[in-house]
């Protein structure tokens, strides 16, 4: 477990897509360090610096998106918030402001334009194993 590390409840911003795609890594590999998180972000974002990994890592810090142990060298970092809890509280505010607080409607939309058959029919299970359950 990381020393030093403060989790906090709330989600303190929304991240902007350079810290989403932070995130993902994050999430993917645990704690890590900036030379770390720098090479796994290479594939997606071969333009990135290491200089920009790290200020960006810091910038995420200060804004409560990451918590750092600084008890050891290379400091570690890691996400303040778990990956289901930052996209339910993402996906509530798109809701919110794109669909007027209907998640119907973001579903229909979704369905609309962007779910394949194969996704529908896995959804067409899962809403029924659903429907099953007390």
């Amino acid at each position: 477990m990381l020393r030093g590390m403060n989790r906090k409840a709330a989600i303190p911003a929304r991240p902007t897509p350079a810290e989403l795609d932070l995130l993902q890594v994050l999430w993917r590999l645990g704690p890590a360090d900036a030379k770390t998180v720098h090479e796994a972000l290479l594939p997606n974002r071969p333009e990135a610096s290491y200089a920009t990994v790290l200020r960006q890592l810091q910038v995420m810090h200060a804004k409560g998106m990451l918590d750092r142990d600084e008890s050891q060298r290379p400091q570690l970092y890691a996400p303040a918030h778990a990956q289901d809890k930052l996209q339910q509280s993402l996906v509530r505010d798109f809701i919110a402001k794109a669909f007027a607080g209907s998640g119907k409607a973001l579903v229909l939309a979704a369905l609309k334009n962007h779910v394949s058959a194969k996704e529908r029919a896995e959804i067409r299970q899962l809403l029924a194993k659903h429907g099953e359950q007390p």
